[in-house]
């Protein structure tokens, strides 16, 4: 072999070896992911998944730190944190977006919307799930996925089983116009509050009762500090997986692409657990004899859907009547008599 052709080769060899030694000495690209929930709920391992997937797909070149139960920001301030790039990914329940501006999304807040997960499912990943992650661009914010968290329940240190017997209770709610209107309906009292403070305000009497899915109140122990629950399915709990626009955008296409596919096998595994998870929560909260709970009768539910549907109508102008209607065609919805 001469002595150019053995310079060449070495070349060959030494200039990728080069190019990856220098890669991995550039520090990696960090990702902090907030969220206001424990890290043994669907929402907590979903990121923990996301996490682990993306370290190994890129390599190490991407760090994700993770940073649940509110650490860094509580509910109101994480969205403002995502959009001035203090953090650059979230997944906040899809209530958060109508204080933003973006009003559709409370379209998921409405009272039974939804007959089954399959029905949710149609939503979210339909067109109308793709638009409504279009309309949050402008506020310099990237949808990336919906995460599932199951059917929501009631709970009140008084058996909610009539909807007189909602009268007067100061119920916690997130800061949505649509589940607002809701806890009128019913003749409760709404009291916006962050997620964090929720077992302190009901221990302490500040509010009488809440709405959230089992595996929520299990983790939060709101189980030790409400005497009832009802298992009215009246709502349903989702998030959206969201990221800092001008950060995703600026992400070389090789980390990218690795970045998405991680995110997708952590959402399907988030949605595969979250009926699982609230079902093991549920028989937690019942073996723990602390909570008493309490299944609605096909009457007593006709009697709260009765009383919630003119909240759909109410809404129609805030959410939009297009996207209402959308909503209903995806999903389904036929509206009670």
């Amino acid at each position: 072999m001469t002595t150019a052709r053995f310079l060449l080769l070495a070349l060959a060899v030494a200039l990728p070896l080069a190019a990856q030694a220098q890669a991995q000495a550039q520090p990696p690209i960090v990702i902090k992911f907030s969220h206001v929930v424990a890290p043994d709920t669907p929402k907590g391992k979903g990121a923990q998944r996301f996490k682990e997937l993306a370290e190994a797909r890129t390599g190490g070149r991407v760090k994700v730190e993770v940073y649940p139960n509110s650490q860094l920001y509580k509910d109101k301030e994480e969205m403002e944190a995502l959009q001035l790039g203090s953090v650059q990914m979230l997944a906040p329940s899809l209530a958060k977006f109508g204080p933003l501006g973006v009003k559709a999304f409370e379209v998921f807040d409405l009272p039974f919307l939804f007959k089954d997960t399959e029905a949710f499912r149609a939503i979210t990943d339909g067109p109308l799930g793709a638009e409504l992650f279009r309309q949050l661009e402008p506020k310099g914010i990237r949808g990336l996925a919906y995460w599932d968290n199951g059917f929501q329940i009631m709970s009140a240190n008084r058996p909610l089983r009539q909807v007189a017997d909602f009268k007067g209770l100061k119920m916690r709610i997130q800061s949505s116009k649509v589940l607002d209107a809701q806890m009128r309906a019913l003749g409760a009292v709404p009291q916006v509050m962050a997620f964090s403070e929720l077992y302190q305000a009901l221990q302490s009497g500040l509010v009488d009762g809440t709405e959230g899915t089992p595996s929520n109140f299990y983790t939060q122990r709101i189980h030790e500090v409400q005497k009832h629950m009802t298992l009215s399915n009246h709502g349903h709990l989702a998030y959206a997986v969201i990221v800092n626009k001008k950060f995703w955008d600026s992400l070389p296409g090789d980390i990218r692409g690795p970045l998405e596919a991680a995110l997708k096998e952590a959402t399907d595994h988030t949605n595969a657990i979250a009926n699982t998870e609230n079902d093991t929560a549920l028989r937690a909260i019942k073996a723990s004899g602390r909570t008493r709970i309490h299944t609605l009768t096909p009457a007593e539910s006709q009697a709260w859907k009765k009383a919630l549907m003119p909240v759909h109508r109410e809404m129609e102008a805030r959410v939009g009547k297009a996207t209402i209607a959308a909503a209903y065609r995806a999903a389904e919805f036929v509206v009670p008599k």
